[in-house]
């Protein structure tokens, strides 16, 4: 499940999109859109779906849960490299 890159990032690794995870993103697109960024929380790959830590809603018995929000609706603006990663971000600026 991937999302799209800041214009900064792009210039920087050659690359569109990366596969998500506990990157800082921002949304974009939807009621919860503007320029506070927040971390992911969780990816649900099965309804394809990511959780932001301050994207939450109450409950109406009181709780706070996060919203679910699709990953065409955010953009990376900073990416937790690890090795896999790096490798990820090579093949695709070679192509």
């Amino acid at each position: 499940m991937s999302s799209s890159l800041s214009k900064e990032l792009r210039q920087k690794y050659n690359v569109r999109s990366m596969p998500i995870q506990k990157d800082e993103v921002q949304v974009v697109q939807g009621q919860y859109k503007g320029q506070q960024i927040g971390q992911v929380v969780q990816v649900y790959r099965k309804k394809y779906i990511i959780y932001i830590e301050w994207v939450n809603r109450e409950k109406a018995n009181g709780p706070m849960v996060h919203v679910g929000l699709h990953p065409s609706k955010v953009v990376i603006t900073r990416i937790k490299l690890d090795k896999d990663d790096k490798k990820i971000l090579e093949g695709k600026a070679k192509s």
